[in-house]
């Protein structure tokens, strides 16, 4: 026999939702100093090596930004993806709260659209736990 289901912590799973969404907001405005390429030479006493392994910080720069870059997409792309195969409904609560560039608050989401605040605070439950389900990242309670 089958033993009981996981039970999925809600609380957690819409602490989770929320962090990728904030994540998402900060992925579009964000190009980290460390990134940008050093434009003061860098001098020293040891000789340069002699391999044809040759890579300026730059290079270095270039590619550390290419790869971050990359990633960030795929985790834009991934947001995007999971966003859109929420019905309509769920899909406008998020983009318009979570998904512009401009901060807004509920009140503002749910006189937006239409809706009651309460139904608003009942479908934005679900709305997390579906987007939790897209995304893969569903916490589920310690079994006892």
């Amino acid at each position: 026999m089958l033993g009981e289901p996981p039970v999925i912590d809600k609380k957690e799973t819409r602490k989770r939702v929320e962090s990728i969404l904030d994540n998402y907001r900060l992925y579009l405005l964000q190009v980290p100093d460390d990134m940008l390429p050093k434009i003061t030479g860098g001098f020293s006493i040891v000789p340069p090596a002699t391999t044809n392994a040759f890579r300026s910080s730059t290079e270095s720069t270039a590619i550390k930004r290419i790869e971050w870059e990359q990633k960030r997409n795929a985790f834009l792309e991934r947001v995007q993806k999971a966003v859109n195969r929420l019905p309509a409904y769920e899909r406008q609560i998020i983009i318009k709260r979570y998904m512009q560039q401009e901060p807004v608050f509920d009140y503002q989401v749910y006189n937006d659209i239409g809706m009651s605040e309460r139904s608003y605070t009942r479908l934005k439950g679900k709305t997390f736990l579906d987007l939790a389900y897209a995304l893969n990242e569903i916490v589920f309670k310690a079994p006892v």
